[in-house]
């Protein structure tokens, strides 16, 4: 998934890297705030302020990023899962885990852990910005407007239910206390996924069609990733339950409930 990486810092334990992808997502990001978000929402200052506004934002945005992964790397550890650290790429972030939560208690816990602190960090900084607007500059305001609205985004897009995206976790982690078997769960969750990724590629091909290349060109590679994702993570769990069954004596992939 991951081309070259560095690691920027450690916190709480965690590696936090940076993929090369991240560099282009970066000045996109940079690009569209600077050129259209932040003109559009505080208009009247020069280019030079709406720059320096993309950067912080920008800044902010990868900040957000980071609590959100940082939530389920802590959660995952609690309950003794395996992390690896946090990657920042060119679609976000994830938490690497180096195998599978015990139970569908842990499972959905650790999903769902992410969005729930987007939606805090998103309602903390509009209170922040409501504490400002009327003494602190419009280019501070601004910015934590855009962040507030990013972290609300944020956790909207991964509570969709389509795997592996958070809310795919947390249909899989129903399903498996449902049915009791995590190879199953894994097959259904992922075939959400994979739908979701053919409706993004839809999408993009539409936006194309209408003019917005950027817009569609995007849309196209963020279903390419959900769909390819999605089928390499049922694989992996689906290797894994047959190599388990192959070998003799060797704890089976887990199919029960933890303690409730």
């Amino acid at each position: 998934m991951f081309g070259r990486r560095i690691t920027l810092f450690t916190l709480f334990g965690f590696p936090i890297r940076l993929d090369s992808s991240w560099i282009f997502m970066a000045a996109l990001i940079v690009w569209s705030l600077a050129s259209g978000v932040f003109p559009n929402q505080v208009p009247g200052l020069s280019p030079s302020h709406y720059w320096w506004m993309g950067v912080v934002g920008a800044l902010g945005l990868f900040a957000s990023i980071v609590a959100h992964e940082l939530c389920h790397s802590l959660v995952a550890r609690y309950y003794s899962l395996p992390m690896r650290g946090i990657t920042l790429f060119i679609f976000g972030g994830v938490a690497e885990m180096s195998g599978e939560p015990q139970s569908a208690k842990v499972e959905f816990l650790m999903a769902i852990a992410g969005p729930a602190a987007s939606i805090v960090f998103g309602f903390l900084f509009h209170l922040l910005m409501l504490a400002g607007r009327d003494s602190w500059p419009r280019q501070v305001t601004g910015i934590l407007q855009y962040l507030s609205w990013i972290n609300l985004a944020l956790a909207a897009f991964n509570m969709i239910p389509a795997f592996p995206l958070d809310g795919g976790r947390v249909l899989r982690s129903l399903l498996w206390r449902i049915q009791g078997n995590l190879e199953s769960a894994t097959r259904i969750a992922s075939r959400f996924g994979v739908g979701f990724g053919v409706l993004m590629m839809l999408l993009g091909a539409y936006e194309l069609v209408g003019g917005f290349v950027i817009a569609g060109v995007w849309y196209v590679l963020i279903g390419m990733f959900v769909q390819a994702a999605s089928r390499a993570a049922y694989d992996q769990v689906r290797r894994r339950a047959e190599f388990d069954a192959d070998v003799p004596g060797r704890p089976p992939l887990p199919h029960g409930l933890g303690p409730a």
